[in-house]
C-alpha cells in the first residue's frame, strides 16, 4: 500500500527557512520520480519541484534558488528545504508521486498536505 506521510510545515516570518519531509512507504522511493505541490487559497495548484528517478530536479521560477528538493533514500524519505521565505509562499504543500520514472503534473499518490505560514 502505497503511503506518503508529511510532517514539517508552520509558522515562520518572512526570509525565515522550512524543512518539509515526507516518508514514503509501500514503494522503493529510489525507483521514482517524486514531487512537491502548493495550493495557496484562491489559486490553483501549482508544482513546486520534482526531482526524477534519474536525480534531475525542476523548480518553478518563482522558488527557484530559494528551495531544494532531495532525497535519503536510505529513510526512503524526501525533503524540501525552503529558505528566504516570502508571504507569497504561504500555501498547503504535498508531496506526490506517479510511481514514474519522470515528473509529471498528474500523480497519482499525495502525501496529506502540511500548511505552510509566512507572515510577520
Amino acid at each position: 500500500q502505497v503511503q506518503l506521510v508529511q510532517s514539517g510545515g508552520g509558522l515562520v516570518q518572512p526570509g525565515g527557512s522550512l524543512r518539509l519531509s515526507c516518508a514514503a512507504s509501500g514503494f522503493t522511493l529510489d525507483d521514482y520520480a517524486i514531487g512537491w505541490f502548493r495550493q495557496a487559497p484562491g489559486k490553483e495548484r501549482e508544482r513546486v519541484s520534482c526531482s526524477s528517478v534519474y536525480r534531475t530536479s525542476t523548480y518553478a521560477g518563482s522558488v527557484k534558488g530559494r528551495f531544494t528538493i532531495s532525497r535519503d533514500n536510505r529513510k526512503n524519505t524526501v525533503y524540501l528545504q525552503m529558505n528566504s521565505l516570502k508571504p507569497e509562499d504561504t500555501a498547503i504543500y504535498y508531496c506526490a508521486t506517479s510511481l514514474r520514472a519522470q515528473c509529471s503534473d498528474y500523480v497519482t499518490y499525495w502525501g496529506q498536505g502540511t500548511q505552510v505560514t509566512v507572515s510577520s
